[in-house]
């Protein structure tokens, strides 16, 4: 499965830590990655040694104060991508022309946006993903079952809940580090509109 000496590294860690790797390779070059539950700040360490085992060049969009000094050169480095949460900006459209400048593009979004329990998704992972017409790969931190990954990708239909009802029955049995911050797996009725 993985090919690198970092994957091996990587899946290697996984394993000493008590923890299994779920993997399916994505469909095609380009793609939107989910990932839920994300209720700690232990997701990211384990997310990260995850991503690497994976060998995948997952980006990520994190808010911008994770940026500053003197972490923001890291958090770059490690495929991190800035967002000022209080600014609309028109993410979706700049992460859309993100895809279509490059061969070769991994976004991966936590849909709740926060570690707090929210009782509705953020659409834009949905909506960047029919805009750069790329599929969504679900991916999760399990503690539950100490599984971390993506085995699972999605073309999205456009049926937005249809599409959830799919996605809520992939992430039913995946639990976060505090599970009573994991919110329903759901987006406000007029986030798409």
């Amino acid at each position: 499965m993985p090919a690198s000496l970092r994957a091996r590294i990587a899946a290697a860690v996984l394993r000493l830590i008590g923890w299994r790797l779920a993997y399916a390779p994505p469909p095609g070059p380009k793609a939107v990655v989910v990932v839920y539950p994300h209720t700690s700040n232990w997701d990211f360490p384990i997310g990260v040694i995850g991503r690497a085992a994976l060998d995948l060049p997952l980006r990520y969009v994190a808010k911008h104060t994770l940026f500053r000094w003197p972490f923001g050169m890291l958090f770059r480095g490690l495929g991190g991508i800035a967002v000022d949460r209080r600014v609309s900006t028109g993410l979706v459209e700049q992460l859309r022309a993100r895809f279509d400048a490059h061969d070769t593009f991994y976004l991966a979004i936590t849909p709740e946006g926060t570690r707090s329990r929210t009782e509705y998704w953020k659409s834009g992972f949905y909506q960047i993903a029919r805009a750069a017409r790329v599929p969504v790969g679900l991916g999760f931190i399990d503690y539950g079952g100490r599984r971390v990954g993506i085995d699972t990708w999605l073309e999205l239909s456009g049926d937005a809940d249809a599409d959830m009802a799919r996605i809520a029955a992939f992430y039913a049995d995946k639990r976060g580090f505090h599970p009573e911050k994991a919110g329903p797996v759901r987006f406000r009725a007029d986030s798409l509109t």
